[in-house]
């Protein structure tokens, strides 16, 4: 994912003699082709310096942040052990009267989830809905299974649970913390990420080599400079390119602008993840909630009612006006229907729903089945099975899930850290080769210029032309992209109509 050029002639005698040799070190990979790829090359090579200058800034603060968010979930297990953590006891208390000691400590709230504890030194964590808390938010109250002691509460975001400090750094990795305006920004980084990255990759594979190696590991021997500094970001490209364009094509599907046409794509396609089905005989239908940040974790959301009371008929339900069965009850009927996952989730009853009961267990194997049980006589009312999600919609939940660095726990949380490494120096690369290119001659400050404009009058028509149509089409599509590519457009042709004028100006 080079951003590439010629050196300008007017350095200084030893810095024009170090890029000479330096030229001479590249002319013979960098030998152009004929035919298409001849055309092609000069466009990809002026879009992706474009793109490299002015969208890698953007890139810069999703890398960083997209670092400090997946070291947050280990963070997390220290930050918070205490309310986190418990010693092994014996046998665990019903999980009815561990959302009693919930409720007892917070009167005021509306339980509405609780996630039993996952492993015997582990808390139970009880959700529910405060006048305090925002409304896309929980407040997290940590139970000790073995005496309900209460360990704590905090407030929780997301599929995933996410604390307070992982929270912080998940909005300043989506939206910088400035709301819906913000998250133009994260849009804008997903929009040209894949187009970086897979435009750096038909660069890097167009340049010739006499060896095959040097596609990936850097040849030795060469001077300090930019070829060096080239095969490098060249060779560390290649070896990210898979992960970026992933996490490009995940991040889309969940931004204003684009993640609604990706959605109607999907559905068109008949990959729209299916979502159990709470609903009781007379009451309202459930919706679905879309995957990805804050979103459930097996692609759905359960509406809740704030406003309901907290009086129950036998069962921590409450809210549909006739016996239940209790949350233990429905615990225990959904594992006789395999909801046996180490992770679990249970919703309680709103007006006109049941209970729901899913597995939240990303990793692999992959739990995420779920039911819905009927709290008067204990009926399933519906079930899904993950093994039954069409493949595509399989495809999105392991792309998001990794996208959020759940998918298989620290391995992809480590895997996501390594590749945000890598965008980091990619971009530095990028700049520094920017900065060599630079004029030094006469000038006390000034930066490396993009390739000659024009090179679209030397594309044939049968190449221009689909080309435009495609480039079109994806603007449409998304929309961040195709506006910021006019943009640029209009930037190019501002500053090539004032470089002419300035030439005029001098030859007079």
């Amino acid at each position: 994912m080079a951003i590439e050029d010629r050196p300008k002639p007017d350095q200084s005698d030893q810095q024009n003699q170090h890029q000479q040799q330096e030229r001479g070190q590249e002319q013979q990979p960098q030998e152009q082709g004929s035919g298409l790829w001849s055309a092609l090359r000069p466009l990809l090579l002026r879009l992706h310096f474009y793109a490299g200058v002015l969208i890698a800034p953007f890139l810069l603060v999703a890398a960083v942040s997209g670092l400090l968010y997946s070291l947050s979930f280990q963070a997390e297990k220290i930050v918070y052990a205490h309310e986190l953590e418990v010693p092994a006891g014996g046998a665990a208390l019903p999980l009815s009267e561990q959302i009693d000691a919930a409720r007892a400590a917070h009167p005021e709230g509306t339980v509405t989830e609780v996630w039993p504890a996952p492993a015997e030194n582990r808390t139970t964590r009880v959700l529910l809905s405060t006048p305090d808390v925002p409304d896309d938010r929980s407040l997290a109250v940590f139970v000790n299974p073995y005496d309900a002691e209460v360990r704590g509460e905090l407030t929780s975001y997301g599929s995933s649970g996410a604390l307070p400090l992982r929270t912080w750094v998940d909005e300043l990795h989506r939206d910088l913390h400035l709301g819906e305006f913000g998250r133009n920004y994260s849009e804008l980084t997903a929009s040209w990420l894949w187009v970086v990255a897979l435009g750096g990759l038909a660069l890097w594979f167009g340049r010739r080599r006499t060896r095959r190696r040097d596609l990936v590991v850097p040849a030795k021997g060469q001077a300090k400079g930019r070829t060096r500094t080239l095969n490098r970001h060249g060779a560390l490209g290649l070896c990210a390119v898979l992960g970026l364009v992933a996490l490009s094509a995940t991040g889309l599907t969940w931004s204003q602008h684009a993640g609604g046409n990706i959605g109607e794509l999907k559905a068109q396609l008949g990959g729209a993840t299916p979502v159990v089905d709470a609903t009781l005989a007379g009451g309202t239908p459930s919706g679905g909630g879309h995957e990805g940040h804050g979103g459930s974790a097996s692609g759905q959301t359960h509406g809740r009612d704030d406003s309901h009371s907290d009086s129950h008929s036998g069962g921590h339900g409450g809210g549909h006006g006739s016996a239940d069965i209790g949350v233990d009850r429905a615990l225990e009927i959904a594992r006789g229907q395999g909801i046996d996952g180490g992770q679990l989730a249970v919703t309680l009853p709103v007006d006109g729903q049941g209970y729901v009961v899913k597995e939240t267990d990303a990793q692999l194997p992959v739990h995420l089945d779920s039911v819905a049980v009927d709290p008067t006589d204990g009926k399933v009312v519906d079930e899904v099975a993950f093994a039954d999600y069409p493949l595509l919609a399989k495809l999105t939940r392991f792309g998001i899930d990794a996208h959020m660095g759940v998918f298989l726990g620290l391995p992809n949380q480590l895997a996501l850290a390594a590749l945000m490494v890598a965008t980091v120096l990619l971009i530095v690369w990028g700049y520094r080769m920017w900065w060599l290119r630079r004029p030094t001659k006469g000038r006390a400050l000034s930066f490396g210029r993009p390739l000659p404009r024009g090179a679209w009058r030397k594309a044939p028509p049968l190449l221009l032309v689909p080309l435009a149509a495609a480039t079109a089409a994806v603007g449409w599509f998304v929309p961040l992209l195709g506006l910021s590519l006019l943009v640029f457009l209009v930037l190019d042709v501002g500053i090539g109509r004032l470089a002419r004028a300035r030439r005029a100006n001098s030859s007079d």
